[in-house]
């Protein structure tokens, strides 16, 4: 099936990256509606969907929150903030045969990482 560039992913995609932050779905469709009020949340959820499968964003599954979407794709690790719940990267190098260095004890086949650091963002620490 070919799939078509519409002009809803293309704003999807826009307002991702206009956001600069691991935004939610719900995040991205509150900045989309502000300027374009017929959008329907169920477009910008099928179009999230669309962008992952395509591998333009990436989907980060955060444990004990929101999934989060990030439109930078390369290999990365981020940090978590414990009080705002906001995401950002970790600058460090991404290190990807980490793998070889687990000691499976369960017969486990690992193919690939995702680390998530948490603490306390510099916004949350400057407003106590």
């Amino acid at each position: 099936m070919i799939r078509r560039n519409t002009i809803q992913c293309a704003l999807v995609f826009e307002t991702l990256s206009k956001l600069k932050s691991h935004a939610t779905a719900d995040e991205i469709y509150d900045a989309l509606i502000k300027e374009h009020p017929n959008i329907s949340r169920g477009t910008v959820y099928r179009n999230l969907q669309r962008l992952c499968e395509t591998g333009d964003v990436r989907k980060r599954e955060i444990p004990g929150g929101a999934d989060r979407f990030d439109h930078v794709c390369s290999n990365h690790y981020h940090a978590s903030c414990l009080k705002c719940g906001r995401v950002f990267d970790v600058d460090m190098d991404y290190i990807a045969d980490i793998n070889k260095y687990i000691k499976d004890t369960h017969g486990f086949e690992f193919a690939e990482h995702d680390i998530v650091f948490k603490g306390i963002c510099l916004e949350c620490k400057s407003n106590p």
